[in-house]
């Protein structure tokens, strides 16, 4: 896998949690720099350990599952980025008063981080079955969110959460775009 769908992936990963920082960052009138690294820090840690979790998983099934990984990974790609356009088109309210917590406690984000990160354990699978190495994708894709988590909770703080659900449909549309490479790439090896 190249270092470029690699970057894609982790910036498609990275989407969900940064909307949710957008949306949290626009919840606080006075936001914290420790709040603000405390939120990219879990959403990044929780994107790179899910990916690694979901290949391990993958690893330990490929014997069973490797006449038909392809329709797997195609399935699971398909399905996250159709999830992904969904949420994209719900309008949700984050603030704080409404929703009785606050985004930026531990037990909220610890929340937040892994719903966030569900969709980065299926790709670890893709990764396993589609025989890619996790070390590298788990960092960048860690790396990316936690800047991005960063970016997400400034723009939001700024008034500007109003990008959020067109981001989550560019999302998805990529990931649903990627599933079609893995199965076109297997179609062809046939």
């Amino acid at each position: 896998m190249s270092a470029l769908e690699i970057t894609l992936i982790a910036l498609s990963l990275s989407l969900d949690a940064f909307a949710v920082s957008i949306s949290s960052g626009g919840t606080m009138k006075f936001l914290k720099i420790s709040d603000w690294f405390k939120m990219a820090f879990f959403f990044g840690a929780f994107q790179a350990i899910m990916p690694a979790i979901g290949w391990l998983a993958g690893v330990s099934l490929l014997n069973y599952i490797s006449s038909f990984d392809h329709w797997v990974a195609f399935f699971m790609l398909a399905g996250v980025g159709g999830k992904m356009i969904y949420e994209g088109f719900k309008v949700e309210d984050m603030n704080c008063e409404k929703k009785g917590y606050c985004p930026f406690s531990t037990g909220t984000l610890t929340i937040l981080a892994i719903a966030t990160s569900m969709d980065a354990l299926a790709v670890g699978i893709t990764f396993s079955i589609v025989k890619v190495s996790i070390i590298t994708p788990a960092i960048v894709i860690g790396v990316i969110t936690f800047l991005m988590s960063m970016a997400g909770v400034k723009i939001g703080y700024s008034g500007r959460s109003f990008f959020e659900n067109k981001m989550e449909f560019v999302a998805g549309a990529v990931l649903i775009l990627l599933a079609f490479k893995i199965l076109f790439q297997h179609t062809i090896k046939i």
